[in-house]
């Protein structure tokens, strides 16, 4: 059973609740009133990666939750496994503890593979989707990809390797890009955490990848043209929407992470998809 726990945390969060699960204890913020938006961030990222998209979705009459995932933030580290598919059963879990009824969800990078799972799985439990970023299938890596991925896997190497790494996931990037930046690294120096990096880099989404025949709720895809992680994001977003009969927002010059870089324009496409859902 899940148990809820909150304390007073930092100047960046004025309250961090808290999910007891079997392996581990999940960190999350809730705030606003109304229809609920449950908000995954992109691996190895914090929960704050959401603070321009959350004050704009709360303004516009939503009830706004945004989670770390495990071994960050102020989640617990020790966790048997990593990866999409555990962010999903996280998911659900969250869900059905929250009990506020059926819940748009918004998954940057891995966490829109674990919002397709978690659709296909638990439909009551979710009104629709936006896929940000979305890793829903595993890449094609090439031989620097492949060689980067198997050095983050090496303790001593992995957490400056994935700093140095970061800013190419916001090439338009706020005026905290620095601030943030340093939390993020600050998170991974955390005791028991040298290893979370890599136990990340196995992770695949081939899991969601076979759900996605199975998904039935309404999506929406955002996707930045600037984003690295694809050798065509655009060709890759009209491959995910394709899939799933989904609108797709295209931002042009955007990365990795384009609530942080564009929060406007996302609020706008994720509130107008939210007014377009059943009730």
């Amino acid at each position: 059973m899940a148990n809820l726990f909150s304390h007073r945390a930092t100047k960046e969060h004025a309250m961090t609740h808290y999910l007891e699960l079997p392996g581990g204890r999940l960190a999350y913020d809730d705030e606003g009133d109304g229809p609920l938006v449950v908000c995954l961030p992109s691996m190895l990222d914090l929960r704050s990666q959401y603070r321009f998209l959350t004050p704009l979705l709360v303004a516009a009459g939503y009830r706004v939750v945004t989670l770390d995932q495990r071994g960050m933030g102020d989640s617990d580290a020790a966790w048997p496994e990593y990866g999409s598919t555990p962010l999903a059963h996280d998911l659900m879990a969250l869900l059905r503890h929250l009990d506020a009824g059926p819940a748009l969800v918004h998954g940057c990078s891995n966490g829109a593979g674990a919002a397709v799972y978690a659709a296909a799985e638990a439909p009551e439990l979710i009104s629709g989707v936006v896929l940000s970023a979305p890793f829903v299938r595993d890449g094609e890596a090439g031989l620097a990809q492949k060689l980067t991925q198997a050095l983050l896997r090496v303790p001593g190497l992995a957490r400056p390797l994935y700093m140095s790494y970061y800013p190419k996931w916001e090439p338009k990037p706020p005026a905290d890009f620095a601030e943030h930046r340093a939390r993020l690294d600050a998170s991974f120096r955390r005791p028991g955490r040298a290893k979370v990096i890599g136990a990340y880099m196995g992770m695949s989404h081939a899991e969601a990848e076979a759900r996605l025949d199975r998904v039935a709720v309404p999506a929406l895809v955002i996707m930045g043209t600037g984003d690295i992680d694809w050798p065509d994001p655009v060709a890759e977003a009209e491959w995910v929407a394709g899939r799933l009969g989904a609108e797709v927002v295209l931002l042009d010059g955007a990365g990795h992470h384009p609530h942080v870089e564009f929060p406007e324009r996302v609020a706008d496409a994720v509130t107008a998809f939210a007014g377009s859902l059943p009730r």
